[in-house]
């Protein structure tokens, strides 16, 4: 046998042996100076809970001292004894005369929010201490449905909850702060050109309609396919990272920021060739078949140059779950920055590991409200593009209504801001008359024509529609769309600009 096995059994055995992180006496003095004082309960409120305690008996006293509390009673030794000696929830610990005991234990409530987060410090620790278990059973092979990038997922979502729901974050804000920060947004929009208080999206008729892309806004770009969605997307992310870098510039200083896109459907190197494409003007069919000139080529990479240094990451993880998604975007968020995240698409998303939804609508308004939750937790705006039901395709009227998202319910409802993105050129293209529709050559000719007139009105043009602006007006953007290049721009630019 290895002589190191014996060594590590007892090490194993020395950690197994160890007494779970706990303060008892903390615990008796927090409940004496509650009963002393009911006014402690305000210093420890907002993040303890019953559940904290670690022996139960403190747990239920607490319990029952915060039900009279916030009922607006008095909570004390005397009407206490009442509701506790019946329940023979003190029996263990010697009957009602235990409270007198807890009176005793009290050194002042000046400390019972000291008392709290000693308690509160002891809970996450063996919440931690369960979570270690929990991992290193499941790579045992405890789970066997979990293979070990499952396991990570499950471990970094355990984590992430006990980060975010241990209670001691949020709570209210006062007017004058919030006051505050609406003069500061109001200033940004001020001093910035277009008047855009929020990240630009490259796009100035956009810009104007919504005022940029704002901080917990989760924003629904749809479409039929082929209609450029993500192409649209690429362009938002790029002018959004082009302008951190622009102002990194101007304060020279690193950005401190960057976009992340998600890119469930193309691989990382699809849509870096769609950027590059569209900046260099070289069409990226012609690059994959290796059908360009050496000038085309030198261009190509003369741009790759120039972009290299933009702050954007890509994630090209198929079928990723929500909590990784989570995961990935708050490391990024703690060690670049983040200032916007774009997901394409959202349907092709998971939910979090270890949640089973009943149908698919559940499941896409678990994924919706994940995304909305990332957008408020990061204060970053959310990009998430989405499929369209084919009940479109029946209407005479191509153009997209809410009622076309697919589950369009949860997405609908959780969203800041919905768009549509339209080209009357894709369908008309599918329009074309042919002469053996027609009875004669002459109303063949008119048709034609009629075509030709209706193709040349809508050729690279295409229409965003914002059908839904929670803090803003709705109504129609009208953007020039340059299909060799994938290329989305506000309808005034000139072409070759």
């Amino acid at each position: 046998m290895n002589q190191i096995e014996p060594l590590r059994r007892d090490a194993l055995l020395g950690l197994s042996q160890r007494q779970p992180p706990s303060n008892v006496a903390a615990e008796q003095a927090l409940l004496g100076a509650l009963l002393a004082n009911n006014k402690a309960y305000e210093r420890i409120a907002e993040f303890l809970a019953p559940e904290h305690f670690i022996d139960p008996v403190h747990g239920r006293i607490y319990q029952s001292i915060v039900r009279r509390v916030e009922a607006g009673q008095l909570a004390d030794a005397v009407t206490l004894k009442a509701e506790l000696e019946h329940s023979g929830v003190l029996d263990e610990v010697g009957g009602t005369a235990y409270l007198a005991q807890l009176l005793t234990a009290m050194v002042g409530i000046i400390n019972a929010g000291e008392y709290g987060r000693a308690i509160h410090d002891a809970w996450i620790r063996r919440q931690m201490i369960e979570i270690g278990e929990t991992v290193v059973n499941n790579a045992f092979g405890l789970n066997p449905e979990l293979d070990g990038s499952k396991q990570i997922e499950a471990a970094e979502e355990t984590l992430f909850k006990l980060a975010t729901d241990k209670g001691q974050d949020g709570g209210f804000i006062t007017f004058e702060r919030a006051l505050t920060d609406a003069i500061g947004i109001a200033e940004k929009a001020f001093h910035r050109t277009g008047a855009v208080s929020g990240l630009t999206t490259g796009l100035r008729d956009l810009d104007k309609k919504t005022g940029g892309l704002h901080p917990s806004d989760l924003l629904i770009l749809a479409g039929r396919p082929a209609m450029g969605k993500t192409a649209l997307a690429t362009k938002i992310a790029f002018g959004a990272a082009r302008s951190l870098m622009q102002e990194a510039r101007e304060t020279g200083v690193t950005p401190r920021g960057s976009v992340a896109i998600f890119s469930l459907e193309m691989s990382a190197e699809q849509l870096a060739t769609r950027l590059l494409s569209e900046e260099s003007r070289v069409s990226g069919e012609r690059i994959r078949r290796g059908e360009i000139g050496q000038k085309e080529f030198d261009r190509f990479v003369q741009v790759s140059r120039e972009l290299q240094s933009l702050p954007l990451h890509i994630d090209d993880t198929p079928a990723i779950t929500l909590s990784a998604m989570r995961t990935r975007c708050r490391r990024l968020h703690r060690t670049k920055g983040l200032s916007l995240v774009v997901v394409d698409y959202l349907q092709l998303m998971r939910p979090a590991v270890g949640t089973k939804p009943d149908n698919r609508v559940l499941e896409i308004s678990m994924i919706t409200q994940g995304l909305k939750a990332i957008a408020k937790e990061l204060a970053v705006p959310v990009l998430a593009l989405s499929q369209l039901s084919r009940q479109v395709e029946s209407r005479e009227d191509k153009r997209p209504q809410l009622s076309d998202l697919r589950e369009s319910g949860s997405i609908e409802q959780d969203a800041d801001a919905v768009m549509f993105i339209y080209r009357d050129e894709y369908y008309l293209q599918q329009r074309m008359p042919k002469d053996t529709m027609f009875d004669s050559n002459d109303k063949f000719l008119v048709a034609m024509d009629a075509w030709q007139h209706k193709m040349e009105l809508a050729h690279n043009k295409a229409e965003l529609l914002l059908e839904k602006q929670r803090h803003g007006p709705t109504g129609k953007i009208d953007l020039f769309f340059e299909g060799e290049f994938t290329r989305f721009a506000d309808l005034d630019t000139v072409h070759g600009s």
